[in-house]
């Protein structure tokens, strides 16, 4: 075979390598989803169950990166804590071992036998109807790719005599523990997979075109490589999220410092000990090294995660002014990995934005009965979040209505469209009671003290349809529906009562003409306002059911439209 050949073959391998693991990544992952959720589901403070479940969540996605930026996803999204998130990155170093461990598996000479799994598996995905099925398909195909792979490259290697020579000349000329420790970075950050890189290594040392020792610094150079990929999923990201990302990279770079000075003067005894460990079997060494390594670097810096969380937090300060800035508070496209946490951090985020529009509310309309507009800024500051939140919220339903959901989180996604509009509808009301207050004091106008009780009566209705309708919504309480119709038609009929007494106040001279024309658009504000509200209450039925009050009010303005075209 001649030169071209064999690296086109080992390009090859590496291909066929990476899309095995990537093959089985994703099935692993899609199948495992519930089990995921329900691991981070039990993240507490205790910095051992942290790292059991980062260990445990990445060897069952097979990819720590993964691991790592979805834990930066959680920090960013107010999911869990810095604390919390360092103890799974630190499981997650431990649980990748497992890729090296598999990879190793092809010196015991069963890769003919497990290259077979990819017939196997694409025939699954091919056949099966079944979704379960169809994700193991892809976790057997990926797996008989990564042998294929793995023979490719190795063919690659036995086939040419140059080949090897050429490596053998590379990896002496950098044979000094810093290079080899630059070029296992370097690598592992340009393919952004340790895995891949440490399969690429594995096969080289087991071929004999890369001597063992040079293997052990080139796989500390892959941790710090690694960390490339945490570093650019934390870019726009909240400070704590960045933060995240430092403490990983402070992590692997500590163990790499320790574990090189420890190679530099122990080197023939790591040797010897690996050599015991699994004689005649290089590839298995390296993998030995690869689990202690992590497994070692763990157990020193364990019991310094408050100290290394203190060390990022003085590295990384807080930003000035950090709540004027626009942003999503527990949503993040790195969640998307797990969709019933992207689900139920969706539906967080989506009470976070009712609960800044109920207060925003408050403001204006305490501004519009007090004449008090001190608060104008705040107001028009948070009507900006909120119609920020709003896009941000809407953009992420259209990425998650491409995942793969439950129907009945399929239902709920495509109900969050009618709800998030409904509230953004209520924050500009705010804005609109805001401009009213402005209007008043401006010329010179004001309610009548009986006026102002009318108004805080009839807003303390909408106060108190506010807090059910969200507490409906936020527990899917079908039971509350009917108490929140109730209070709708009070509320309807306080703005008829008001209607009648404003024009006996305007007819007896008590108020103006500019302070009714206020009073009226304000009742008739409230009054939309506990429509979107009933919206939003009953969303959390099947999608187009709304209730009998409503539909009583869409057929009476139907009426009226067309009695008003039949009289023109």
């Amino acid at each position: 075979m001649n030169l071209v050949a064999s690296i086109m073959l080992l390009f090859a391998g590496s291909g066929v390598f990476m899309a095995g693991m990537k093959f089985m990544s994703d099935g692993l992952e899609s199948s495992a989803g519930k089990g995921i959720r329900k691991l981070f589901g039990k993240i507490s403070d205790n910095r051992l169950a942290g790292i059991g479940i980062g260990a445990g969540v990445t060897a069952i996605i097979q990819s720590s990166a993964a691991t790592t930026v979805m834990v930066i996803g959680f920090v960013n999204a107010g999911i869990m804590t810095l604390f919390q998130a360092t103890a799974i990155i630190m499981g997650a170093n431990i649980g990748t071992t497992v890729t090296g461990l598999l990879v190793s598996l092809s010196s015991l000479n069963i890769g003919v036998f497990v290259s077979a799994f990819a017939l196997i598996g694409i025939l699954m995905t091919m056949f099966s109807k079944n979704k379960t099925v169809k994700d193991i398909g892809g976790v057997v195909c990926g797996l008989g790719l990564i042998f294929v792979g793995l023979d490719l490259m190795s063919g690659s290697l036995e086939g040419n005599e140059q080949i090897r020579g050429a490596f053998a000349g590379l990896f002496s000329s950098i044979s000094f523990p810093l290079l080899l420790i630059f070029f296992g970075a370097l690598f592992t950050a340009l393919i952004q997979s340790s895995s891949a890189a440490t399969g690429l290594i594995i096969t080289l040392v087991a071929q004999r075109v890369l001597p063992v020792e040079s293997g052990l610094y080139i796989v500390l150079g892959t941790n710090i490589g690694t960390c490339i990929t945490a570093i650019i999923a934390s870019v726009g990201t909240s400070t704590n999220a960045k933060r995240a990302a430092l403490i990983h990279l402070t992590f692997n770079l500590i163990g790499t410092v320790i574990f090189s000075l420890l190679l530099v003067f122990l080197n023939k005894y790591f040797v010897k000990l690996l050599t015991l460990m699994a004689p005649n079997a290089p590839a298995m060494q390296i993998a030995y090294f690869h689990i202690f390594f992590n497994l070692f670097t763990t157990l020193i810096l364990v019991p310094f995660i408050r100290q290394l969380t203190w060390f990022a937090t003085k590295v990384i300060r807080d930003k000035e002014n950090d709540e004027e800035v626009l942003k999503l508070y527990y949503i993040d496209d790195r969640i998307l990995h797990t969709p019933p946490i992207a689900v139920a951090q969706t539906l967080k985020e989506v009470l976070n934005m009712a609960e800044m529009a109920r207060q925003n509310l408050d403001r204006a309309f305490n501004a519009l009965t007090t004449g008090n507009v001190s608060e104008k800024d705040k107001i028009i500051r948070d009507e900006q979040k909120i119609n920020y939140i709003n896009r941000g919220v809407a953009r992420y339903l259209v990425k998650m209505a491409s995942l793969s959901l439950p129907t009945t989180d399929e239902k709920l996604v495509g109900s969050l469209h009618h709800v998030i509009s409904d509230i953004e509808r209520i924050g500009d009301y705010a804005e609109n009671f805001l401009e009213d207050a402005e209007q008043m004091k401006e010329g010179g106008v004001e309610f009548t003290p009986a006026a102002i009780g009318e108004l805080n009566e009839m807003y303390g209705k909408v106060t108190e349809m506010y807090r059910r309708a969200i507490k409906i919504f936020e527990y899917r309480d079908l039971s509350g529906l009917s108490s929140v119709d109730d209070i709708e038609n009070q509320i309807d009929e306080m703005k008829i009562l008001f209607e009648h007494t404003h024009i006996a106040r305007l007819n007896a001279g008590e108020c103006t003409v500019e302070s009714g024309s206020h009073f009226y658009a304000v009742i008739s504000a409230l009054e939309r306002i506990a429509d979107h509200l009933t919206n939003v209450a009953y969303s959390i039925r099947s999608q187009g059911t709304m209730s009998a009050n409503s539909m009583n009010k869409i057929k009476k303005a139907v009426e009226e439209r067309t009695a008003k075209g039949e009289k023109q």
